[in-house]
């Protein structure tokens, strides 16, 4: 058994956002059940936070392992791991410089496609293109976040009955920012491309497009003030210090069990029960209030390049496995096509790993065919920092995917 030879206390700093300085993100691949309990007991005493996989208990034998490490520690963990024997590599070697590298857009005030934006800059952009633009995009609140604040959808289409719809969620897990970036960058394309786009066009005068730009939007805001890293929700939690849930292990597809942890300190919390987070219960009955609608569900994560799909908590293939991997592959081809940017695909579990309590799962089981995952770029020199240089060619390779699910949604479904 690896000693435990470090304890780290963070104290959080309310005045300003928390430095990352010195702090690194490393990739490891262990090469035997000994690595594989070093990485484990490092996740305790040194507070690893894993980005891929997301959780200590996910990791594997043979498979690659990212994970930051904070500064006071960085150096002991890196000593330990070569000491091990096991490979690794730096993949950033100063977490604060990086994120002072990623907003690297040369436009910093008001709303632009081509930078990160904050959630008043987003809320207010939604409400503006919803009024300049009413016979195409029209804006509703369809849920209030634990810290009250609202959460919106845009319902981008031209009027028409009984039209088969296609959900899109952005801003699942808070540290994500490319995903909302996505979100506007869709909308932002559907309006300037009605009627001038024949496929475009067409899609939008046959399909209805139910776009949520921030679904976590207490998160979201608290990685712009508090904690850039932040990726739960940031709900309070009885009988526990530790806030937040991980919205997706909160949904009731097998929940709380593989992939997923009742420890409430955890990043993959489950919390106390299915949707007991305000956004995660909002998005659910949306789809419930709308399942004769909805025929395809979109949610939109990153990183890693990825496109799975159902399942995710388990290694038992879907009922409709093979018409879905067809179109994964299909949405992949076009994606791969712009900017020669390489996706793998299939069924979640195999793809990932097991992960319970996920939303495309549970919107699968309740009747949305066509759900898919997408992990955006990149697949880990930037991990969760993606420069806001690659905003641009990350949403115009992922709006060829998206647009061909649709249009096999819109023929098929």
């Amino acid at each position: 058994m690896w000693a435990l030879l470090f304890l780290v206390s963070v104290t959080a700093v309310a005045a300003e956002p928390r430095s990352f300085h010195g702090a690194k993100v490393f990739r490891v691949t262990p090469q035997s059940p000994e690595h594989v309990e070093l990485i484990r007991s490092l996740a305790i005493s040194a507070q690893l936070d894993f980005w891929v996989p997301d959780s200590a208990a996910s990791v594997e034998h043979g498979k690659r392992t990212d994970f930051r490490a904070d500064g006071q520690v960085s150096y002991d963990v890196q000593a330990l791991i070569e000491q091990s024997g096991m490979p690794y590599e730096i993949m950033i070697d100063d977490v604060q410089v990086a994120l002072e590298n990623q907003q690297n857009s040369n436009i910093r005030t008001g709303h632009s496609y081509d930078k990160y934006n904050d959630l008043d800059t987003i809320n207010a952009w939604s409400a503006n293109i919803a009024a300049q633009n009413p016979g195409l995009v029209s804006r509703s609140q369809f849920g209030i976040s634990y810290e009250g604040r609202p959460i919106y959808l845009l319902k981008v289409g031209r009027p028409g009955v009984d039209k088969k719809a296609v959900l899109i969620d952005c801003g699942f897990h808070a540290r994500e920012w490319i995903t909302p970036a996505f979100c506007q960058w869709f909308v932002k394309e559907a309006v300037n491309s009605y009627g001038s786009d024949a496929q475009f066009t067409d899609l939008l005068n046959n399909l209805d497009f139910y776009i949520i730009p921030v679904l976590n939007v207490d998160g979201y805001v608290y990685t712009w003030t508090n904690d850039r890293m932040w990726r739960k929700t940031r709900s309070a939690t009885k009988n526990s210090k530790c806030f937040g849930t991980d919205p997706n292990r909160n949904f009731n597809a097998a929940w709380c069990t593989g992939g997923s942890t009742s420890n409430a300190c955890a990043e993959t919390y489950c919390g106390s029960t299915p949707e007991s987070e305000s956004e995660t219960k909002a998005l659910a009955d949306f789809i419930r209030n709308n399942i004769s609608s909805i025929k395809s569900y979109l949610s939109i994560h990153s990183y890693s390049q990825m496109l799975p799909f159902p399942y995710s908590y388990t290694n038992a293939k879907a009922k409709d496995n093979a018409e879905l991997y067809a179109v994964s592959e299909g949405a992949v081809k076009q994606l791969e096509s712009l900017y020669g940017t390489i996706y793998t695909y299939g069924p979640s579990a195999s793809t990932i790993y097991i992960a319970a309590g996920c939303s495309d799962d549970w919107a699968y089981d309740v009747g949305v065919k066509y759900s898919f995952t997408f992990e955006l770029r990149d697949t880990g020199k930037y991990g969760f920092i993606l420069p806001e240089s690659e905003i641009k060619e990350t949403c115009e390779e992922t709006m060829l995917a998206v647009k061909y699910i649709a249009n096999h949604v819109m023929i098929n479904a």
